[in-house]
């Protein structure tokens, strides 16, 4: 989890931001990450570098074509460091101070960000996770001209600056995920720590638990920014008084960001950029005025066929209704040209819905600031109907015709079910569902004769079950009986049955939010409530029976009756007509329904949605059993109720839906929809819509300002907390919305975001994603290796080798018959001679992925040398993750000669739930265990894994040959140690929770990250971006918030300090191997020898 680098990557950002108090500019611009000379300020704006006078005045652009931030003068005034993106990756750049072309000094395709310079500005100092194992960065220098990067010798860090003799360095050493988080006290809180270099003696500026970030060094004191006062300000550190002082008085925003000139402070506060005087103690504001290019501010013209969010189908198939980017397109199955029905760049039109007569299309649109339903004229061209939806406003979803055109059913984000009279205009609340659970909706649907609804909704039990409503009396029924698992209820087209899916193993997978809950296989049958007493089943007994003549032949060879039958003809036809004239009515008769359930002949499966198609055919949408917000393609299958059979109909779909009158269905392949005849299968690519004219005008301004209020809407009605922690949402968006009319581009929209939607003080507040330009993608190449330089050459230090049988763990210079062995140099790559100064990762630009030639040799002089065939990696981040893990597992069962196990659990998701089972359970036979969840990023509720610590020793069992073996089997019956750390979150904090909870044992490490709440279920945002608003939030047993905004504290604190670390000691490790074989010690695993087998022969006859 890199939270903090989603803002950084995507906008170049996250090492601060500007912001102000009012009645600075007249339209105050963020500008942020000031960086200060003898005479300019230089700032990061719009995407760009800019620079302006220190006394303030019009701003110059210094950059363009890129994406560039984190700006930091050279000692000099010279020369600016900065972080840019230029070729999709995020690098370490120079420029002169007046301007000019950028010159690249780092080359690896990891996250490089420039945070200051060496004294004598000979190097650039940077933070990057290159080397990391986990969330974590490390410091690097590298030289102005270029060359390789040299790492140093602290294990971790993050913002930092070299003391003036460059013999000491002030440093963040952890990141925080969420930057903004006000008053946040959990583990992640910033220190600061000082070290000297040359021995790594520490020392740490006294603090308690606050956030102290962004160090300069300026003469004896280190000046940083800290909330531990309040909202973050100015504080200083007197290295040799060894005190702290608070500079600056700020009841204001916060100070985002701080850099050192050579007489003097820049920092700014939210909307502004000031220089502060140590000598004077007094701040200048410095008024900026920006006349430059601001490309991402133009309106254009926009393909948005790839920003698909919702679609329907018309009636008859003969076009497709889409919803994209905030407007509503209708898109012809073959002929004609796409439709914009809406042309609102300033607003979100959502959910788009065909009626059944083909004259109207519905949506939700937030013209008017809240969502209402829109009706509109299929061609566009017709004035609209808006129809409001009440109070309080809500978030709204699937608009759904009845099937005579009159009404409309949707949901709401408060689970309730309505339905609206189109002519009346008033809804009505059909019914509310008990639990918010992402996983499931109601699927809600109508009768045929449009007066009744039918959906499935939760009780007591986490159980789904069918119910329906009656428009006529207001009233809502059981269908079925609460005992087993009912949904995705559709009425048969003829009015006669209710189809639905009905599971009776659903159990343990209803708890979405547990662990425990995964790999259950949930199977459903499909069955059928006839609705009418006296009415057939749908699959009553056949039988195929000889049809005897009813009329004999006349002598003549006549047809009897045949005359009659055909004076009749005319007339019976028209009573036929009138017949099929004649609409359907649907009677339910619930008294006894239970009874007229009957199973439909269908295969079991996991079955996730149900539709009819013409008369007498169910369609049913199957998934494959993959664990939970995983994927999964979609199998759809076509049931004749009359052959009784089940045909394939189509595989590897995303989305289905069939049209009104049966014949058509629309669906979603790989990233193409089409339309096809519902008649039989459709051939491969048939029916494939002509997206290509799906274009639209976007005025990226007016985006802004729909999206700036629709987030604090969801901000306001998808929090957990109706209060909003005490926050006054409307005075809240007004007082931030100052902003809008100075944004420079869309990463300043989702810094706006993150500073403003941090007033909320939670955790899992994320912004991420939007129309943020992105670079042409040129992948750098990795060979899973350490390198060190000898004999001027690059040299193998450390290779990872994974498992080559993983294609997740792949090692390219471990493959057969590749076989480079540590100690080997690199000498070509392609061809090319590899030689320092030149950075190594330099060679390997644009190969990952990609078949390369490199020239490896045990001789430095190329002598016995051989040429192999690598494939590089984007990330080897995978091999070094494992390889940690296994340098810790071998370093336990040495430690412990044997005797403890180690697993690591990297989340509580997917990839925590397979690495437990696999490591755990093979290390059955060990006496006891360590489990280690640092850097722990959570998912879900992992119960699962403490219901399987904590089982204990039942019994033991012999048989004839073979060893003893006891009950459960797949257990560690003795003592468990847990490793717990601040880069631990979330479903991190709620494992080390549960696991003091329930006694199992004690915590070694630091504090979690205190961030306990869950996040799902947000409509995106107009141009693909999202914020999250935590929908639920977990309390303790005792009715406190135990773990949000505090963490898990240890039992035993152990910190794992830079000489600690650098000289080979994992502390944290050493400390849980300790305290576990200590327990050891008190209480032994004890496996009794079978008693002696019994004789029940040994007696006397009497």
């Amino acid at each position: 989890m890199r939270a903090r680098m989603a803002v950084v990557i995507g906008a170049l950002l996250a090492l601060g931001w500007a912001g102000v108090t009012r009645g600075a500019e007249e339209t105050p611009l963020l500008a942020h990450s000031p960086t200060l000379s003898k005479t300019q300020v230089v700032f990061a704006y719009g995407e760009y570098l800019w620079s302006v006078p220190r006394e303030g005045g019009d701003a110059r652009q210094l950059t363009t074509g890129g994406q560039e931030g984190a700006p930091v003068f050279s000692p000099d005034g010279k020369w600016i460091a900065f972080t840019g993106q230029y070729d999709g990756n995020v690098d370490v750049f120079v420029i002169p101070a007046e301007g000019g072309e950028p010159m690249r000094l780092t080359w690896h395709p990891g996250v490089d960000i420039a945070t200051g310079w060496t004294p004598d500005g000979k190097k650039v100092l940077f933070h990057s996770n290159r080397e990391s194992h986990a969330d974590f960065d490390r410091l690097y220098t590298v030289p102005v001209e270029g060359g390789p990067a040299e790492v140093l010798p602290m294990w971790r860090g993050e913002a930092a600056c070299f003391s003036p003799d460059g013999t000491r360095i002030a440093y963040v050493p952890n990141e925080i995920w969420q930057t903004s988080w006000k008053r946040y006290r959990g583990g992640q809180t910033t220190p600061i720590y000082i070290v000297r270099l040359s021995d790594l003696a520490l020392e740490k500026v006294p603090r308690e638990n606050w956030n102290d970030k962004d160090p300069v060094w300026f003469g004896d004191t280190v000046y940083f920014l800290s909330d531990r006062n309040g909202p973050v300000t100015l504080f200083a550190y007197d290295t040799k008084a060894k005190t702290v002082k608070q500079v600056i008085d700020n009841q204001g925003l916060d100070f985002k960001a701080l850099s050192a000139g050579p007489d003097a402070l820049v920092y700014e506060q939210f909307g502004g950029i000031y220089l502060f005087n140590p000598s004077s103690g007094k701040s200048a504001k410095v008024d900026i005025r920006i006349a430059g290019d601001l490309p991402s501010t133009r309106p254009h013209y926009e393909k948005v066929a790839d920003r698909i969010d919702n679609a329907g189908i018309s009636p008859s198939g003969a076009r497709a209704v889409f919803e994209a980017r905030g407007e509503i397109f209708t898109v012809p199955a073959e002929k004609g040209d796409v439709r914009n029905l809406t042309h609102t760049p300033a607003v979100a039109d959502r959910d788009p819905s065909w009626s059944p007569d083909g004259k109207s299309i519905a949506f939700f649109s937030d013209e008017s600031g809240e969502y209402e339903l829109h009706i509109v004229d299929q061609s566009g061209l017709a004035s609209v109907k808006k129809i409001n939806l009440g109070n309080p406003p809500s978030f709204f979803y699937g608009p759904l015709w009845s099937p005579d055109s009159k009404k409309i059913a949707y949901t709401d984000k408060r689970l309730n079910v309505w339905y609206v009279d189109v002519e009346k205009g008033v809804p009505v609340k059909v019914t509310t569902d008990r639990y918010d659970d992402p996983t499931s909706t109601m699927n809600e649907s109508w009768s045929p004769d449009s007066k009744w609804l039918t959906y499935s909704k939760f009780l007591e039990n986490h159980l789904r079950t069918v119910f329906v409503y009656s428009l006529e009396t207001g009233k809502e029924s059981q269908i079925t009986d609460g005992i087993s698992d009912a949904r995705y209820p559709v009425f048969d087209r003829g009015g006669k049955w209710l189809i639905f899916a009905v599971s009776t193993d659903m159990g343990l997978s209803s708890g979405w939010l547990d662990l425990s809950s995964f790999q259950h296989p949930v199977l459903r049958n499909i069955y059928a409530a006839v609705l009418k007493k006296g009415n057939p089943s749908p699959v009553e007994p056949q039988s195929d029976e000889e049809k005897a003549a009813e009329e004999k032949k006349d002598a003549a060879g006549g047809d009897k009756g045949k005359e009659a039958d055909n004076s009749k003809e005319g007339e019976k036809g028209k009573e036929g007509e009138k017949k099929k004239e004649e609409p359907v009515k649907v009677v339910i008769d619930f008294d006894g329904i239970g009874q007229r359930i009957v199973s439909l002949p269908i295969k079991a499966a996991r079955y996730e949605g149900l539709d009819t198609g013409k008369a007498g055919t169910l369609f049913l949408a199957e998934i494959a059993d993959v664990p939970r917000f995983e994927p999964a393609p979609i199998t759809v299958s076509k049931f004749d109720f009359t052959t009784r059979k089940t045909e394939p109909f189509l595989s590897g779909i995303r989305a289905f839906g069939v049209s009104a009158n049966g014949e058509k269905a629309l669906y979603r392949q790989s990233e193409g929809w089409l339309i096809a005849g519902t008649a039989a299968a459709p051939k491969p690519g048939e029916g494939a819509l002509k997206l290509d004219g799906m274009e639209t005008y976007v005025d990226p301004r007016a985006e802004w300002n729909q999206m700036y209020h629709e987030v604090w809407r969801i901000e306001r009605d998808f929090l957990y907390d109706p209060n909003h922690h005490g926050l006054n949402i409307p005075a809240a968006e007004k007082k931030y919305s100052v902003y809008l009319k100075g944004l420079g581009g869309r990463a300043d929209l989702n810094y706006l975001f993150d500073e403003m939607l941090g007033e909320i003080t939670i955790g899992h507040m994320f912004i991420a994603g939007g129309d943020i330009p992105k670079p042409n993608q040129v992948r750098g190449g990795l060979l899973g290796a350490d390198y060190k330089i000898e004999n001027g050459r690059y040299r193998f230090a450390r290779i990872y080798n994974g498992e080559n049988w993983n294609p997740d763990l792949r090692a390219p210079l471990t493959q057969p018959g590749v076989d480079v062995k540590v100690g080997d140099y690199l000498l070509e790559v392609e061809g090319r001679d590899v030689r320092p100064p030149a950075e190594v990762y330099s060679f390997f630009e644009n190969t990952a992925g990609k078949q390369i030639k490199i020239r490896v040799g045990t001789n430095a002089d190329g002598k016995d040398s051989r040429e192999v065939t690598v494939v590089p990696l984007p990330s080897e981040f995978a091999l070094r993750n494992r390889a940690w893990e296994e340098d810790n597992r071998r370093k336990v069962d040495e430690l412990s000669g044997g005797k403890l196990a180690y697993v690591h659990v990297p989340d509580t998701a997917v990839g925590g739930w397979l690495n437990f089972n696999r490591f755990y359970f093979a290390q059955v036979g060990k006496q006891a265990a360590v489990i280690d969840e640092r850097y722990n990023h959570g998912g879900e509720v992992a119960d699962y894994i403490i219901d399987m610590l904590k089982r204990p020793l039942r019994n033991c069992a012999i048989s004839r040959e073979g060893e003893k073996f006891c009950s459960p089997l797949a257990q560690i019956y003795g003592p468990k140690t847990m490793i717990i750390n601040e880069m631990s979150g979330s479903g991190g904090d709620a494992l080390p929770w549960m696991f003091r909870q329930d006694k199992i044992g004690p915590l070694v490490g630091t504090k979690t990250w205190g961030g306990l709440v869950g996040i799902y279920g947000y409509p995106r945002l107009l141009d693909g971006g999202f914020v999250t608003a935590p929908r639920v939030a977990i309390y303790g047993l005792h009715g406190d918030w135990e773990v949000e905004n505090k963490g898990i504290p240890p039992d035993i604190e152990v910190e794992n300090d830079p000489a600690s670390v650098a000289a080979g000691h994992d502390r944290q490790l050493e400390k849980a191997v300790e305290v576990t074989m200590e327990a050891l010690k008190k209480n032994p695993v004890l496996i009794p020898d079978h008693p002696a087998y019994p004789n029940y022969h040994n007696y006397h006859e009497k």
